[in-house]
Order: structure tokens, then C-alpha cells, then sequence
């Protein structure tokens, strides 16, 4: 196995806190083995791209700034809100680009897309790789949490905790529509925390009526107000998924559904007035929480860790209370992780205290 000189760190796919966090773990670790870094600006296009668009790491980067304590990215990400070239087409360019680089490893913080990609792209490069999952929706399959998730709760269970006085002082039921893609488990998390009254997933399907039962309870009882809080990709009673706008490479655009839900409750029924909230990129913000800057760094040392150890292909996971490694192979194959219906703890202490979360 040829000994690492220099190593490539890229952030790929919708940013998140406690990225910069990861990045600053990598750069430090990799110091221990006097190993060069080269930060590559944009996700793969600093790479792919002519020219190449990257800078040196070193722990002076990141010693005497606040950037492992912010969110988003310092080199900056790539999403797939832009039509791309072939696997084979970008394949080759990612191999010219290592080549010309110098790279002998890369490691990739992303979500299982950004996983699935860039391992095809490595393939072809004869560069080793190694995966850091992080994205707020916590779908990236095998590990327990990924970068980033925890964070994304905490701002939605801040955003339920000031919507819920506001609801109570104008008697109103408030939709909170948050992030999460085809799973829900950032909903879940963050409507058990904000103690929501109705918490609706993709995983689970559910009817107006049930909502509107559950208002009417919270009515009954003498409560004046009530939180519901709605993954954006659940379905409209109609059975639509979502509105139907696509991104430039034809990948169905999530938002709106809370509109569409506070549209359906209110024209059968007006007892309480209904509000919708889109969390939006909020999500995505804020300081890291303490638990996401513990994963950056265990994650980011276990990176190079492998790394050091001759392992290729491998993805670092959190799994019961250890990180461990597993093959790129088995995430691409395992694919998105989404609540586990029958088993979730979470899912059973939602009905234990009595939320309405569909028809299960």
C-alpha cells in the first residue's frame, strides 16, 4: 500500500453544523502523521474543475478562529440543485483531478448520495476514500447519527418552544413544517422534545380526521392552543406528495406541505385558528450542539485513523456508543434510513404520551 503523503477533505451535499467542526479533526489528526491537507473548495467541482479550486490545511487554520464553533462550510459544498455531466464523464475528470493533485486518500463528509457518488468516482481514480456521514435528516443508512442532526433538533425544538406562547396567547394551533427528505426522523425528535400534540411523518400515513380528533380533545379539555409539527415530504390528503416543482436535475422540491395541511384542517374544522411556519434553511444553521462537536471529532480522527491503517472504501459510524467503520459497499446498498415503524422507541413514546402520529 503506498504511503499518504496528502489527503483531500471535501464537504458534499446540503451544509450542516459541525461541519467545520469535522474538517478541523481531520487537519489536526493528519498533523500527527505529518500528512499534508488539501481543503477542496465547492464538494467534488474543485477537483472535477479547471482550474482546480483547493487550499493547504494546517492547524493554524483553525487554531486562532472560531470557525469549528460555527455552522455551515469553510470550504464551501456542493449540492445537486445543478444538472451534472455522466458518471463517466465526471468519473474521468475526478481521476485527472486527483492526479494532478496529488491526492492519496479522500476523505468525503456527506449524505448517503454524496457516499454513493463520490466512492464511483474513486473507483476510477486508484485513490482511497473514506466517508463521514453528516446531513440533519439523519437518513444515512447503518450509523446511529450522523453530523449535524442533533443541531437541526435543537433549532426545531427552539422554534416549537416560542411558537407554543405565541399559540397559547392567541388561541391558535400552529404548524411547524420541518426538514427531513423521505424520512422522519427529524420531526420525530424535535416534536417529542417541543412535547408537539400531533407529529406527521412520511413513514407513517395518517388522516385529517385524526388531526382534527386530536383538537378536538385538546379543545375538550380546556386547553386553548396546540402544536402539530409535519415533515415536509408527508403526503396531502389527496395523496400528493409534494407540489410538484422539480430542481434542475428533476429531483421532486419539498415545502409548502404545512400550507396545503393548515388549508385541509381549517375547512373542516374552525374551533381553532391555523397557522403554518416553514423552518426552512434555519435548520441547517445555528451554533453546533455539543453532541455534533463530539462526532466531528471522534469521526474525524477515526477517518484518519483508517486512513493510517491501509483501509479504503470504509464509512465511519456511530453504533451503540462506539465508532466503527463499515464498507461504502453496504451503505450504498442499504440506502436511506428511515424511521423503523415497528421498533422505533421514539415512535412508541410518541403514543405512550398520547400524540397523535397517524394511523398505526
Amino acid at each position: 500500500m503506498k504511503a499518504i503523503k496528502r489527503i483531500g477533505i471535501l464537504t458534499s451535499g446540503g451544509d450542516c453544523a459541525g461541519l467545520n467542526a469535522v474538517i478541523s479533526s481531520v487537519v489536526k489528526a493528519a498533523a500527527k502523521h505529518h500528512w499534508e491537507v488539501y481543503g477542496i473548495h465547492n464538494g467534488t467541482e474543485g477537483i472535477t474543475q479547471t482550474p482546480h479550486s483547493y487550499e493547504v490545511l494546517t492547524v493554524h487554520n483553525f487554531s486562532d478562529t472560531p470557525w469549528p464553533r460555527l455552522s455551515g462550510s469553510y470550504l464551501g459544498s456542493l449540492n445537486k440543485g445543478v444538472k451534472m455531466e455522466s458518471l463517466e464523464e465526471m468519473s474521468k475528470k475526478f481521476a485527472v483531478g486527483v492526479k494532478e493533485l496529488g491526492l492519496d486518500a479522500v476523505i468525503v463528509v456527506g449524505g448517503d448520495g454524496s457516499m454513493n457518488i463520490v466512492s464511483n468516482y474513486c473507483k476510477g481514480s486508484m485513490v482511497r476514500m473514506i466517508g463521514i456521514p453528516k446531513t440533519i435528516d439523519n437518513d444515512t443508512p447503518i450509523t446511529e447519527f450522523s453530523v449535524g442532526f442533533q443541531t437541526a433538533v435543537q433549532v426545531c425544538t427552539e422554534a416549537i418552544d416560542s411558537l407554543e406562547l405565541t399559540a397559547r396567547s392567541h388561541a391558535r394551533a400552529l404548524i411547524v413544517e420541518v426538514m427531513g427528505r423521505d424520512a422522519g426522523h427529524l420531526a420525530m425528535h424535535s416534536a417529542l422534545a417541543g412535547q408537539a400534540d400531533v407529529c406527521l411523518v412520511p413513514e407513517i400515513p395518517y388522516k385529517i380526521e385524526g388531526v382534527i380528533n386530536k383538537l378536538k380533545q385538546i379543545k375538550a379539555s380546556g386547553r386553548n392552543h396546540a402544536i402539530i409539527v409535519v415533515s415536509e415530504s408527508i403526503k396531502a390528503a389527496d395523496g400528493n406528495t409534494r407540489s410538484g416543482n422539480k430542481n434542475m436535475v428533476g429531483e421532486a422540491v419539498y415545502g409548502g406541505i404545512g400550507q396545503t395541511l393548515a388549508a385541509e384542517i381549517s375547512s373542516r374544522y374552525n374551533e381553532f385558528q391555523i397557522r403554518s411556519n416553514t423552518l426552512g434553511h434555519m435548520q441547517r444553521s445555528g451554533i453546533p450542539a455539543a453532541f455534533d462537536r463530539l462526532l466531528a471529532a471522534l469521526y474525524g480522527a477515526k477517518a484518519v485513523e483508517l486512513l493510517a491503517e491501509g483501509e479504503d472504501g470504509k464509512m465511519v459510524v456511530w453504533h451503540h456508543g462506539r465508532v466503527e467503520a463499515v464498507p461504502l459497499s453496504d451503505v450504498v446498498r442499504t440506502g436511506t434510513q428511515r424511521l423503523d415503524v415497528i421498533n422505533s422507541d421514539y415512535i412508541k413514546a410518541a403514543k405512550e404520551i398520547g400524540m397523535y402520529i397517524g394511523e398505526i
